[in-house]
């Protein structure tokens, strides 16, 4: 049987050449219309994303992302396999990599709701998402602070993956990243660099309008990115997907 603990799915799609590119940003509205007829997605955002080593406000038009909430594993693995948009999404992709997650805290909002129901523990290898609305006077303060820490989370050892995406580059920001573990996770965040500087600036200033931090455990992935699967840089055991639960 396979697990019905709360998925998200978090979808990355690389697009090349200007004709693929111009197709994807059309589909930010056509893409749209299928989720809002599409059965058990629960919450989801399509994303452009940043470029350099973090979002940054300069968008990237090569790669572009959904992310999805579904009520269980094997519910996310059928329709990210199977429904039409994500079909269609890679078969005009280079390349797509997608990566399941069980949500095991959650603090703040998204869009005025909370998306994720932490239900699992944290254990083993696990990802970061944290998601940020910027009060538009804040907007250059955030800017000049972004590149510092954006260049530290590229450079820590124990980073395995990491990409900053985004429903809006400048206005709304999303950060995702996998770790070996909670540890180490919790040591970048918490720490005395440019992040974690960041983190009680944003406190004291009231920079967002909204915030979002959640974490999750990694439950597996199919595709690849870069040519590989980030999953096996943290020695993430081969996929097994789950068994449906008719079996």
């Amino acid at each position: 049987m396979g697990s019905t603990i709360q998925t998200v799915s978090l979808s990355l799609f690389r697009f090349d050449g200007p004709f693929n590119r111009a197709w994807v940003i059309g589909q930010m509205g056509a893409a749209r219309l299928s989720f809002m007829r599409m059965r058990d997605v629960a919450f989801w955002k399509l994303c452009g994303s940043g470029t350099g080593e973090g979002f940054t406000p300069r968008p990237n038009w090569g790669v572009w992302a959904i992310l999805a909430v579904w009520p269980d594993e094997v519910t996310a693995r059928m329709h990210t396999q199977s429904a039409p948009v994500f079909a269609r999404w890679r078969a005009r992709a280079g390349e797509s990599w997608t990566v399941y997650l069980s949500p095991t805290s959650v603090r703040g909002a998204w869009s005025g709701r909370t998306p994720f129901t932490a239900e699992d523990s944290p254990h083993g290898p696990v990802a970061a998402l944290t998601r940020a609305s910027i009060r538009p006077r804040n907007l250059l303060r955030f800017w000049r602070r972004v590149p510092d820490i954006s260049a530290v989370i590229g450079t820590d050892p124990n980073v395995a993956f990491k990409i900053g995406i985004g429903e809006m580059p400048m206005l709304h920001q999303i950060t995702f990243s996998l770790w070996p573990d909670p540890a180490s996770m919790a040591a970048f965040a918490r720490g005395n660099g440019p992040h974690g500087c960041a983190i009680k600036a944003v406190r004291d200033g009231d920079w967002f309008a909204e915030e979002l931090y959640a974490r999750f455990r990694i439950l597996g992935s199919t595709g690849t990115w870069g040519g590989a699967n980030p999953l096996n840089r943290l020695d993430f055991p081969t996929d097994h997907p789950p068994e449906s639960h008719a079996a």
